[in-house]
């Protein structure tokens, strides 16, 4: 299972769970400088990840070889940690969580200074990196992602075509019928919720930004009601009931297996998942594995458009950060600077560069052919939105919420989506006043 973009934006824009309350750092307002010379940065450097596949098949061996031939003084070690969240949180009530690591959803965005040492001012590194104001306090950068993702839907090309379905629809509408199109003149799964494993359907709340093409996205979170009429999360939440309601999902959710899913969307025994970027390499390395062409692998936007075009948000994937107590903070702003600039993790994930001047990974082509409109969402209100879900309990970066949307759809719960999300709403709004937005 990969769950790593789900929780990763989720440490960018919004996910609070209890705090943690441990205390941290004792060099509040330490910064970890980039070194001038690479043949003095010395010393033993842990770096948590939540990757143990690559860590298992040795490839992040490989990256920290590659990575000694610049730094050829510095030993780097890797710790996999497969509950990530959970396990660094409980650490991080001590000094001991590693030299590098990447940045948890529990710890609130002002507390990044107690925990992280500083990677220097936004200003500065505005000008190179995407993401800054994901992890500024103050004006200084706390992380840097290695990697940019963007919401979308992963989708079997020949079994849309075979539905007689050539171009990406551009409504929910167009969207529906081209699934019910799938349901009718094909064999496949139209669209697959992958409900049990829960944590997919996390991917929905991403649709923010894209569908109203609004870099303010975030900030509308925090001020008003998010289910409010024609806004992003009521269209993309109405889409997900409609898909399940109309009858145009696996038979029983409950049973949906994630893993299983890669080989039968490859196989085009299901035709479509709303996941992201990150999920692309995934299914086309399944799609090999069964003996079927990754080229049929594809991926669209969410089926609105603004001024008769599609946007698509792009975020950081997990912020890779500097312990603020670690004896060894030039190897490990080593590490991280290496590993954004110069190791081809990007690449090799078939993902969005962190870096400006880069080009969109070739997965990506096809939306630059259709013109898709790329944006970043301000995270200035991030902390704010974090405080709002937390206090509301409605949840929007976890699953329980859109899995009682789910049952509502198929009849498996009471009441009528207008009620549903009425009461999302209720919830919300009444928390802004308790936090003072």
């Amino acid at each position: 299972m990969n769950r790593r973009t789900v929780l990763a934006i989720a440490a960018g824009t919004a996910l609070l769970l209890s705090g943690c309350t441990g205390t941290g750092g004792t060099s509040k307002g330490a910064e970890a400088k980039a070194p001038d010379d690479p043949s003095k940065v010395t010393g033993t450097i842990k770096v948590l990840t939540q990757r143990t596949d690559l860590v298992q098949d040795g490839t992040m061996k490989k990256y920290a070889a590659a990575f000694n031939k610049t730094y050829p003084k510095v030993k780097v070690e890797f710790e996999a940690l497969t509950n990530y969240e959970a396990d660094v949180k409980i650490r991080m009530n001590t000094k001991d969580y590693g030299d590098v690591l990447l940045i948890p959803a529990v710890i609130k965005k002002n507390d990044y200074p107690k925990f992280f040492a500083s990677l220097g001012t936004q200003a500065e590194r505005s000008k190179k990196y995407r993401f800054t104001d994901f992890t500024t306090v103050d004006g200084k950068v706390y992380g840097q992602s290695p990697i940019g993702v963007t919401p979308g839907f992963v989708y079997n090309k020949k079994v849309w075509q075979q539905a007689g379905v050539t171009k990406w629809p551009t409504t929910p509408a167009e969207f529906l019928a081209d699934l019910k199109a799938i349901k009718s003149r094909t064999d496949a799964t139209p669209y697959y919720t992958n409900f049990a494993a829960q944590w997919p359907l996390t991917s929905w709340t991403y649709v923010n930004g894209s569908v109203n093409c609004d870099t303010q996205a975030t900030t509308k979170l925090a001020e008003g009601d998010p289910w409010a009429k024609g806004t992003d999360l009521r269209v993309g939440d109405t889409l997900l009931y409609d898909i399940v309601h109309q009858g145009l999902v696996e038979k029983d959710p409950a049973t949906t297996n994630w893993e299983l899913s890669k080989p039968q969307l490859a196989k085009g025994r299901i035709a479509t998942e709303w996941l992201g970027t990150w999920a692309i390499i995934q299914f086309q390395d399944a799609a090999r594995k069964a003996g079927v062409s990754p080229d049929d692998i594809g991926f669209m936007p969410f089926p609105a458009q603004v001024g008769g075009k599609f946007c698509a948000v792009v975020a950081p994937d997990y912020n890779q950060a500097v312990n603020v107590n670690s004896q060894h903070k030039a190897a490990a702003r080593a590490w991280i600077d290496w590993f954004t600039d110069k190791s081809g993790y990007d690449k090799d994930n078939l993902a969005i560069s962190p870096l400006k001047d880069a080009p969109l990974p070739s997965v990506l082509k096809p939306y630059e052919d259709e013109g898709v409109k790329f944006i970043e969402v301000n995270d200035a209100k991030g902390a704010q939105v974090k405080e709002v879900d937390n206090q509301s309990e409605v949840g929007i970066y976890k699953p329980d919420y859109r899995q009682d949307l789910v049952d509502l759809a198929r009849g498996a719960r009471k009441g009528s989506l207008d009620g549903f999300l009425a009461d999302l709403g209720k919830k919300w709004t009444e928390a802004q006043k308790t936090v003072g937005s």
